[in-house]
């Protein structure tokens, strides 16, 4: 018997995501001055294939998709080299950085609300409702 369902394994490599991209757009804009310096970005497909891997499809015809589970759910940090804004060969676009860093912001409280939602949901059914 399974307790809980694939929804807080999901939230829960969401947040992980978010966190990791926070970090990624604290240490570009912390080196916006810094020569040489190459942004760096994470990549959402290492995410969405980990998303994937937590789906379990039954197939009644051969014509149906697979779903296969053969990645890691770890996202992988790139970083952008053939790029340089400055005349210094730095890559970071600072307005580019606060919009992601605000996009990330906004997504990460929805992960938390939905969260939240489904921890008080359980702490209602182990109350008995009331």
């Amino acid at each position: 018997m399974k307790l809980f369902s694939n929804t807080i394994t999901t939230l829960e490599s969401a947040l992980n995501y978010s966190a990791t991209k926070q970090k990624v757009i604290s240490q570009n804009i912390a080196n916006v001055d810094t020569p040489n310096y190459k942004a760096k970005d994470v990549s959402f497909k290492a995410e969405l294939q980990g998303a994937m891997d937590s789906f379990h499809a039954n197939r009644t015809d051969h014509r149906h998709f697979e779903f296969s589970s053969n990645g890691s759910t770890n996202s992988t940090i790139v970083t952008k080299k053939n790029v340089a804004y400055n005349e210094n060969g730095n890559s970071v676009d600072m307005d580019k950085e606060m919009s992601d860093l605000a996009t990330n912001q906004i997504y990460y409280n929805a992960l938390v609300e939905r969260i939240n939602g489904k921890f008080s949901s359980l702490q209602n059914v182990i109350r008995g409702g009331k």
